[in-house]
């Protein structure tokens, strides 16, 4: 369910505070393309997360 997925990503990133979307889609067994479309809904909810591309992202 997208809600329970959302929800604990932020949990995630709260006491991770930084994670690769690949863990996040292995961990919650959808696409990587998913939890970019999560993190926007999380975005659009008023909780900032910051996105990187590359080695370091």
């Amino acid at each position: 369910m997208k809600i329970d997925r959302v929800l604990s990503i932020v949990m995630i990133l709260i006491s991770k505070r930084q994670v690769q979307a690949k863990d996040l889609a292995e961990l919650h067994e959808v696409s990587v393309r998913t939890i970019y479309r999560d993190i926007d809904t999380i975005n659009q909810a008023g909780i900032p997360v910051v996105t990187k591309q590359g080695a370091g992202g």
